[in-house]
Formats: structure tokens, C-alpha cells, sequence
């Protein structure tokens, strides 16, 4: 199971990005999706959350400016950003709990990472 993101980039503050992010391999069930993000110097936190049935939870910081989504089939994710700040500067990583087909447990899985640069 890999999991793969796209989309960060560089964008003045106020401006706009989506992440994706494409699980690929075989897999049974998924949990739920998530994003996180790392700024330099901090802990790693969880931006925000898609389960299987589609409920979606926020961290406060990016509640009402950021949407997660599933697009096209239940193995992708995006996240729409939107009026993004400096301090949404970081590296932001997809993750997801899943059942592999070739196992018969859940694990975590985690994506390498995109940088996203808010700053004028």
C-alpha cells in the first residue's frame, strides 16, 4: 500500500491550494483518511479527517477555510485550502487506516509529504 500527495506549492496569503492524495494497492477496508501537517519546530497535528461513512472532523485552526473530501472513488482524498495564513506553512501528509487485503488487521499508513509555503 502506498500512499501518494500532490498539490503543495507556494501561495500568498489569502490565496487557495488542493492537496490529493491516491491510495494504491489492494485494500479491504479503510478507516479513515486524514491529513496532518509539521511546521519546523512543532509536533505534528492533525488538520483533518474523513471516516467511512464520509463524517469529517476539523482541528480549530483550519476550521471553515479547509474541506476534506474523497474524490472520484473512496482511495483518494483532497483538501481544498482556502484564505490560507502564514502559519498553514508546513509539510503536510495524507495518512490513512486501512485494512490490507494481504493483512488481517488495520495499519497506518503515511504519504511523504508536500510542502505548502504560505507567504507574500
Amino acid at each position: 500500500v502506498q500512499l501518494v500527495e500532490s498539490g503543495g506549492g507556494l501561495v500568498q496569503p489569502g490565496g487557495s491550494l488542493i492537496l490529493s492524495c491516491v491510495v494504491s494497492g489492494s485494500i479491504y477496508f479503510t478507516y479513515h483518511m486524514n491529513w496532518y501537517r509539521q511546521a519546523p519546530g512543532k509536533q505534528r497535528e492533525l488538520v483533518a479527517r474523513i471516516t467511512s461513512n464520509n463524517s469529517t472532523i476539523y482541528s480549530d485552526s483550519v476550521k471553515g477555510r479547509f474541506t476534506i473530501s474523497r474524490v472520484n472513488d473512496k482511495n483518494t482524498v483532497s483538501l481544498q485550502m482556502n484564505s490560507l495564513k502564514p502559519e498553514d506553512t508546513a509539510v503536510y501528509y495524507c495518512n490513512a487506516l486501512l485494512v490490507p487485503t494481504s493483512a488481517a488487521y488495520a495499519n497506518d499508513y503515511w504519504g511523504q509529504g508536500t510542502q505548502v509555503t504560505v507567504s507574500s
